[in-house]
């Protein structure tokens, strides 16, 4: 098991950025494939990014290709989703979640979740 602890949320205008960070604890980080979720009011978790366990390979949602990163430092048991060209539809609580092996886009496979950050982008 590894405990997962997100910061970094908050409340921007459209068009700035934001980076998130999820600070792991417990042991063998670096087995796990994290992942970033999001969650919008009234909506389901969906899938935002992930970045395998060694933090070569990453992929992301369409929605956000190309205007959000994640990294992870598999020293310091972090792995963070630097957010840029933030839209008012990127409003949510994000969540951080790892899982042992590879990386998935389903929440469902992922046993180990934060307990979220909000971000609110307003127009």
């Amino acid at each position: 098991q590894v405990q997962l602890v997100e910061s970094g949320g908050g409340l921007v205008q459209t068009g700035a950025s934001l980076s998130l960070s999820c600070a792991a604890s417990g042991r063998a980080f670096s087995s796990y494939a994290m992942g970033w979720f999001r969650q919008a009011p009234g909506k389901g978790r969906e899938f935002v990014a992930a970045i395998n366990r060694s933090g070569i390979s990453t992929y992301y949602a369409d929605s956000v290709k190309g205007r959000f990163t994640i990294s992870r430092d598999n020293a310091k048991n972090t792995v963070s989703l630097q957010m840029n060209s933030l839209k008012p539809e990127d409003t949510g609580v994000y969540y951080c979640a790892a899982r042992p092996g590879g990386w998935n886009t389903s929440p469902g496979q992922y046993n180990n979740w934060g307990q979220g950050t909000q971000v609110t982008v307003s127009s």
